[in-house]
């Protein structure tokens, strides 16, 4: 199950086509016996119950009668609250077992008025039965008797249930994918790669602000916030500040940008606890990195870059080969795992990290329009 997309919106698997046959199962074993030795007619409220209906009649051992009826309360993903004219109630109702069979109950403004008019109508009994109930918006009085599956207050679509008129012939059901559409990027390269040029670009060319996680430290512990404190008592100990610190300073520092349309992560995650501590703080802000690009550089060029960046640095030590080569072997070795870890999450992307500035930005845009 993959996500779907309906008009303007994208829908993403909530409920299997199994788990859903597994609940009209049992539904359907206990209407078998509050109904054995009776004839029960069941009122289908079309459109959306119309496969329910289907899948629950099929199991039904007892005498049954079925006709269908028509109303709605629905215009895009919002109810209006104004149940339309019912359309179809032809039958004559008086003295009968009668089970409405519904897709789903929410606001209960449908069931409201249909049970209004049934009962006009002197039926013997009036049961109500659904295939999805959300309890957390159903306020009315009138009991839900036979409920397949109870769901959160969300948007649904599929196995009858539409979104202003598609999705209904999807076998399975699908929720509303309310995760904010932002471009994330975890930017990876080794030293002299280029990155803090490329990513001054990519910051202007998509609107997105970059995050050096050295940069959050150096002013969180500056200005002497709480987890700036708690991260020099680490440093000063001269042990490794712990993910959930670093993950809360990141937190603290996306917090400042609501708007974003998206964040460059330099320098973080470099090991593969990172990477799902990482995963975990941008699910909770109903976000998800979208694809981790890598810049590729051969060695021998590194250490030119490198060289020739150490003698406008004023570090003469920078230059030495090699204080260069255990630079580069260290990246290598730190980032290997985090690179496997991107990789088994079909987001990692090598770059070639070769040739003029431009040329690798061209190369970095390309990829990230042909992904976004």
């Amino acid at each position: 199950m993959g996500n779907v997309r309906l008009h303007d919106k994208e829908f993403k698997p909530y409920l299997s086509a199994e788990s859903i046959q597994s609940a009209i199962s049992t539904l359907a074993s206990k209407i078998n016996h509050d109904y054995e030795g009776k004839k029960p007619h069941f009122l289908v409220v079309l459109n959306g119950a119309f496969m329910f209906a289907s899948d629950l009649l099929k199991n039904i051992k007892v005498d049954c009668e079925i006709s269908f009826i028509r109303l709605s309360s629905y215009e895009g993903t919002e109810t209006t609250g104004i149940v339309k004219e019912v359309v179809g109630l032809a039958d004559d109702m008086e003295g009968r077992d009668i089970i409405v069979v519904e897709d789903i109950i929410d606001t209960g403004n449908t069931i409201s008025a249909l049970d209004i008019i049934l009962e006009k109508e002197k039926p013997n009994s009036i049961k109500y039965c659904t295939l999805l109930l959300k309890p957390e918006a159903y306020k009315k009085d009138i009991k839900i008797d036979y409920v397949a599956l109870e769901i959160p207050n969300d948007f649904v679509v599929g196995f009858g249930l539409d979104y202003e008129e598609l999705g209904r012939n999807l076998n399975a059901i699908y929720v509303l994918n309310n995760t904010k559409q932002m471009l994330n990027i975890v930017l990876f390269g080794p030293p002299g790669a280029g990155k803090g040029t490329q990513s001054e670009r990519l910051q202007k060319e998509y609107s997105l602000v970059h995050l050096s996680t050295g940069d959050i430290f150096r002013r969180n512990i500056k200005e002497e916030t709480e987890l700036g404190k708690l991260a020099k008592s680490y440093i000063d100990q001269g042990n490794l500040v712990p993910n959930e610190v670093t993950i809360d300073m990141l937190n603290s520092e996306m917090s400042l940008h609501q708007d974003a349309n998206g964040f460059i992560f330099d320098g973080f995650p470099r090991n593969k606890d990172q990477a799902k501590a990482l995963d975990e703080l941008m699910s909770k802000r109903n976000s998800s990195i979208s694809m981790m690009l890598a810049l590729d550089v051969e060695e021998e060029e590194l250490k030119t870059r490198l060289a020739e960046r150490a003698k406008v640095s004023g570090r003469p030590d920078d230059a030495k080969p090699e204080v260069i080569a255990n630079r580069i072997s260290v990246y290598k070795s730190e980032t290997a795992p985090v690179k496997e870890y991107y990789q088994e999450c079909e987001k990692f992307h090598k770059i070639d990290g070769m040739g003029s500035i431009d040329e690798i930005t061209q190369r970095l845009y390309d990829q990230i329009n042909a992904l976004a």
